[in-house]
């Protein structure tokens, strides 16, 4: 445990933003398998929805620091593949 004032607020503050980046992960991660189970079922309009959905998530986490922009713009090319490749 820290003793110095700063070293305490750095505990939790760490911890408040640690808390923020996995809900703004597990929110990414939830559109990303709806964009998946809608691709799975092979309806193109859900998709749609659903692709815009995932990559508006991907956009957020990467600003926000919480993904790479190139892991952010990997995710979103792979997503369009995706999405093309329905037939």
């Amino acid at each position: 445990m820290p003793n110095i004032k700063s070293a305490k607020k750095r505990v939790l503050v760490n911890s408040v933003k640690n808390l923020q980046n996995r809900m703004i992960k597990s929110s990414l991660k939830t559109a990303l398998k709806k964009f998946e189970l809608a691709t799975a079922e092979n309806d193109k309009a859900k998709a749609s929805a659903e692709m815009g959905a995932a990559i508006k998530a991907i956009d957020k986490a990467a600003a926000k620091g919480v993904i790479h922009k190139n892991n952010a713009a990997h995710k979103k090319s792979s997503i369009a593949r995706k999405f093309n490749a329905m037939a």
